[in-house]
């Protein structure tokens, strides 16, 4: 099923002391992306300060999550509270200590510039900070929200298949009546030829065993094109399938049983049909089932 979910928190950390006393924040945000597919398939794109953060995440997906290609993104941005961060008084005078040493030995050495300071200052005092709980408690919300979005989207697919399933309720109501129709029709059509081999005129009687003839091949044909079996069992499925998309749940798998049932049917009313109106109604019943099928597989 398709969704999607995106939140953002802002977290401030304390810096390090320095002469500037100045704080540094983060914003945090998560990205979750869900599209159809039968299976669970997760990807995540994570920077490499939270890439120990994955398997926790993992585990947080697969215990909502049963269907779809679902990405996730974390990003995760460092700002500042003040223009620049200044070096500890220690940070200089270490520096100063390396320097010197450096010289006393290497004394063509260049010295070091204020931007070589800065750099390797900064990066002293940068102290990692350990984003996994406020990373984990982020994704839950995008979760919630993923989820959300997903229950909508069920509704709207519940109410499609309900709509599908009452269509072929439909078809099926037409295809009942035509049997004994077309029965009759093959009994009047075995009269006709055997009026015509017997070279007999409209106003004799017909011999009793040409209405005997008539009866039983009438009666092999029906039992041939007798669809009621067929039409009980799919009204059976429907009715399954309508109870299943109103109580929830997990359907996915039992949706997809129901649905070959379903086109198996359609295939035997095909199959059996003795007329071009059953074969239509056997066609547009198997586009009503794809039609059903394409959605099912959405469906967790």
């Amino acid at each position: 099923m398709t969704g999607y979910a995106a939140v953002q928190s802002s977290m401030a950390q304390s810096a390090p002391e320095t002469d500037s006393g100045a704080d540094a924040s983060s914003r945090l945000g998560v990205e979750i992306r869900s599209v159809n597919s039968r299976f669970l398939d997760l990807a995540f794109r994570l920077p490499d300060e939270l890439r120990q953060a994955e398997p926790a995440l993992r585990e947080l997906l697969t215990g909502k999550l049963k269907r779809g290609k679902v990405e996730v993104r974390v990003s995760l941005e460092s700002t500042s509270a003040g223009t620049l961060r200044a070096p500890s008084s220690a940070t200089l005078q270490r520096l100063g200590s390396l320097e010197d040493s450096i010289k006393s030995w290497l004394p063509q050495a260049a010295a070091l510039s204020v931007a070589d300071i800065l750099r390797i200052a900064t990066n002293e005092d940068k102290k990692p900070h350990d984003y996994s709980d406020e990373l984990l408690k982020l994704a839950k919300n995008a979760l919630k929200e993923l989820m959300a979005a997903r229950e909508r989207e069920g509704a709207r697919l519940a109410q499609m298949l309900l709509d599908r399933t009452a269509q072929l309720r439909a078809l099926a109501a037409l295809a009942v009546p035509m049997v004994p129709k077309l029965v009759e029709q093959q009994k009047n059509r075995f009269l006709e030829r055997w009026k015509e081999a017997m070279a007999l005129s409209d106003s004799t009687a017909l011999p009793e065993i040409a209405q005997d003839r008539a009866l039983t091949e009438a009666t092999a044909f029906a039992i041939r094109i007798d669809v009621a079996e067929e039409i009980t069992r799919l009204s059976s499925h429907l009715d399954e399938i309508d109870r299943l998309l109103s109580s929830g749940g997990e359907l996915g798998k039992r949706l997809d049983f129901l649905i070959q049932e379903l086109h198996r049917e359609a295939n035997t009313l095909g199959s059996k049909s003795a007329s071009l109106e059953l074969t239509r109604i056997s066609v547009d019943m198997k586009v009503l089932i794809e039609q059903i099928r394409e959605q099912v597989q959405n469906i967790e």
